[in-house]
C-alpha cells in the first residue's frame, strides 16, 4: 500500500518508470512487477528458514534486474529481511538505495545499523524516535509522518456498520483483527475464538465481528469457528467494523497502528513458534511489543503476548473495557496522544519529494 501511493507520487514529480516487487497495489500503481512479495512474506524466525533459498533467488533476481535495466535508483520499503540483502546488491552495480520505513533496530538486532550506514544512502522513517537514532549512527534520515494518518478514516457510522452486517447497534460490539499471514491466523486466531466463547457464556449481548485481511480465504478460518459462538466476517471494512466497535482485539502490527488513529480501544496479542520466541527473548531490546506503546512510550493499550496470550486473560482484558467506560476513555485518551505523535499527515508526499531529489 504505502510503496504503491509512494510510486504514484514519484511518477507525478519525475515522469519515472517503476519495476520491483510487490503486490496487485503496486501492479495497478504502475509499477512492472518481476517478483510478488508473496515469495518472502514470513514472520518469525524458525518459520524463515525454509524461505531462505526463496529470498536470496528474490534479492538476486532483482539485482539482475536492476542491471539489465540501468535502474537509477533503488526505493526499498520496510521487508529488512530481504531488503536489506537487496541494498547490498544494488550497492555492488553502484545504484543508489532510498529505504522507506526502515528496520526495526530500536527493537532488535540492533547491529544492523552497521549494515545501512554502509548500503543506504539515504532512510526515510515513520516514526519519531527512530529519527535521532538513525542520525546517532550516522545514517542521513528524515522523519515524514506515518502514511495512515492521511488514510485511515471511519468509512461509516456504528449504525450504518451494524446495519450492513446485522448487528444491534445498541449492543457491545468486539472486533476481532487476528493478523494477515496464514501463519499468524494458525497461532493467534483459535485463543480468540476461545475467548469469545467464553465472552459470550457470560454476556450473550455482546457481538463479535471478524475484520479478515482481503488476501485471506474465509476457508482459513471456518476450521476454528464453534457452535456455541458466533463470529461475523467482514472483508473491505476494516476501518468500519474498528470504528464501530467498543473494543478490539488486535495481533501486534500496523493493525495496532489503525486502531489507534481510529480512537479503539484495544487489547493486543501475538504468538510465534516456541523456538522463534526463545530466540527472540534473547535479542528484543524494547520495553514494549505494541507500536502504540512503543509510540506513546508507556503502557496504553495491554499486551498478552506468547505465553500471557490465553483465552482467559483476553476474556478478563476485553471484560474489563466493556464492563468500564471510565476504562475505555483512559485508553482513548493515550490513543489520541499516539495520534497526535505520528506526524499531520502527507508523509507520502513529503518521502517523494525526498526520493524525488535523489533521482
Amino acid at each position: 500500500m504505502y510503496a504503491a501511493r509512494l510510486a504514484t507520487a514519484l511518477r507525478a514529480r519525475t515522469g519515472a518508470k517503476f519495476f520491483g516487487m510487490g503486490g496487485p497495489r503496486m501492479g495497478e500503481a504502475g509499477v512492472e512487477l518481476v517478483a510478488d512479495y508473496h515469495e518472502v512474506a514470513v514472520v518469525g524466525i524458525s518459520e524463515v528458514l525454509h524461505k531462505i533459498p526463496t529470498v536470496i533467488g528474490v534479492q538476486n533476481r532483482l539485482k539482475r534486474e536492476a542491471e539489465r535495466r540501468n535502474a537509477a535508483l533503488a526505493i526499498l520499503v520496510d521487508s529488512p529481511g530481504t531488503h536489506l540483502g537487496v541494498a547490498r546488491r544494488m550497492k555492488q552495480i553502484d545504484v543508489p538505495v532510498g529505504y522507506f520505513i526502515g528496520p526495526q533496530i530500536w527493537a532488535w538486532r540492533a547491529g544492523r545499523v552497521r549494515v545501512v550506514k554502509r548500503v543506504v544512502n539515504r532512510m526515510v522513517v515513520i516514526f519519531p524516535f527512530e529519527e535521532k537514532i538513525y542520525r546517532d549512527a550516522g545514517v542521513p534520515v528524515d522523519f515524514v509522518g506515518h502514511p495512515l494518518v492521511d488514510v485511515v478514516r471511519p468509512t461509516m457510522s456504528r449504525a450504518e456498520f451494524a446495519l450492513l452486517h446485522n448487528l444491534k447497534p445498541g449492543r457491545p460490539i468486539v472486533t476481532i483483527l487476528p493478523g494477515s499471514r496464514q501463519n499468524e491466523i494458525r497461532q493467534n486466531y483459535g485463543r480468540i475464538v476461545e475467548a469469545c466463547e467464553r465472552l459470550g457464556r457470560a454476556n450473550g449481548d455482546i457481538q463479535f465481528v471478524l475484520a479478515a485481511a482481503p488476501n485471506l480465504k474465509p476457508e482459513v478460518f471456518s476450521s476454528y469457528a464453534r457452535p456455541t459462538v458466533a463470529i461475523n466476517l467482514v472483508q473491505g471494512a476494516t476501518y468500519g467494523a474498528l470504528s464501530a466497535a467498543d473494543c478490539a482485539v488486535v495481533a501486534s502490527g500496523t493493525a495496532t497502528v489503525e486502531a489507534a488513529l481510529l480512537g479503539t480501544p484495544m487489547v493486543v496479542v501475538y504468538r510465534v513458534s516456541p523456538l522463534s520466541a526463545l530466540i527472540l527473548r534473547r535479542m528484543i531490546r524494547t520495553p514494549f511489543f505494541s507500536m502504540v506503546n512503543l509510540i506513546a512510550g508507556r503502557m496504553v493499550v495491554p499486551e498478552l503476548i506468547q505465553d500471557d496470550f490465553t483465552a482467559g486473560r483476553v476474556e478478563t482484558e476485553v471484560r474489563r473495557l466493556l464492563d468500564s467506560p471510565a476504562a475505555r476513555d483512559e485508553m482513548k485518551s493515550g490513543l489520541a496522544e499516539v495520534r497526535a505523535r505520528l506526524g499531520p499527515g502527507g508523509a507520502i508526499e513529503r518521502a517523494a519529494d525526498i526520493f524525488a531529489q535523489m533521482l
